[in-house]
């Protein structure tokens, strides 16, 4: 373990201040925000730990400021529903007396329905098939596996590498396995929330992609605006997970991007949608 790499479950493993109300810090203080997925992962959890046995199904957030990485991030929840089958909360994330992201998340006591469908895996060669080590020799791309694994806490393995080096994929269709670094405990939710951490991770790269455009291209800045997520079965976020991402469309300097995730099975386990600012750097 390199002396940069952070701790995810130290992350996640918020402060209790009150009733509803928690504390986060940040993993890198000399960066600039903070990173958009730990807000969401942080804001899961506060949200969790007010609900006693059943998981998130879904989450919906926006994104208003950009969030300071020096001091702790306060998450207030409100419970806002506690039905028979459902229940809700909504999290405010607040840094200087403001609100910098706002988080609705959806808990659902498991049941048996009547229908059970899903789309089919891309037929993509195994994680351990792919050459990293064409990332890692090329300077080219920044953002390599080691970079990624130390900085984020994610391991990354893409399919696509071509699209690093300024390779247009023509209908945004990218792909990449993905995991976290740490080894998680047998804890569902967790798992939930380590994953919709992930999840934020190079979304817009599927933007960039259509126009052969990479993400250290310092003409682009790119922002999350939104964030939504819907958890399908259940999985390991410390396993291999394929992210599918496509961006049906792009204008007036917005984005949109969406993702499935599977297991190595095939079964779907998750489905992200996000739009982002993506404009000129003037």
């Amino acid at each position: 373990m390199s002396n940069s790499q952070i701790d995810l479950l130290t992350i996640l493993d918020l402060e209790p201040i009150e009733v509803n109300l928690f504390r986060g810090r940040s993993a890198k203080a000399g960066w600039q925000r903070v990173f958009g997925g730990q807000v969401i992962g942080q804001a899961m959890t506060a949200a969790c730990r007010t609900v006693e046995s059943w998981l998130p199904h879904s989450l919906h957030c926006y994104f208003m400021l950009p969030g300071d990485p020096r001091i702790p991030i306060v998450y207030q929840v409100e419970r806002l529903r506690d039905g028979k089958s459902y229940s809700t909360r909504r999290v405010a994330a607040i840094q200087h007396g403001n609100e910098i992201c706002s988080i609705n998340v959806s808990f659902h006591a498991e049941e048996q329905g009547p229908f059970d469908h899903q789309d089919k895996m891309p037929d993509m060669p195994p994680p351990e098939k792919l050459a990293t080590l064409e990332l890692f020799d090329r300077r080219i791309f920044p953002e390599t596996p080691e970079f990624i694994r130390d900085y984020y806490a994610i391991e990354l393995r893409p399919v696509e590498i071509g699209r690093y080096f300024g390779q247009k994929i023509d209908d945004g269709r990218i792909h990449a396995w993905i995991k976290i670094s740490a080894k998680l405990t047998d804890d569902s939710a967790l798992h939930r929330c380590a994953l919709a951490y992930a999840s934020d991770f190079s979304l817009l790269d599927a933007v960039m992609a259509r126009h052969g455009r990479t993400l250290s291209d310092e003409r682009v800045l790119r922002t999350s605006l939104d964030h939504a997520m819907w958890f399908h079965r259940s999985f390991r976020a410390d396993d291999w997970l394929l992210y599918a991402r496509d961006s049906p469309s792009a204008q007036c300097g917005r984005g949109l991007t969406r993702g499935l995730i599977f297991k190595r099975d095939g079964k779907l386990v998750a489905s992200v949608v996000q739009e982002g600012s993506v404009r000129d750097r003037h």
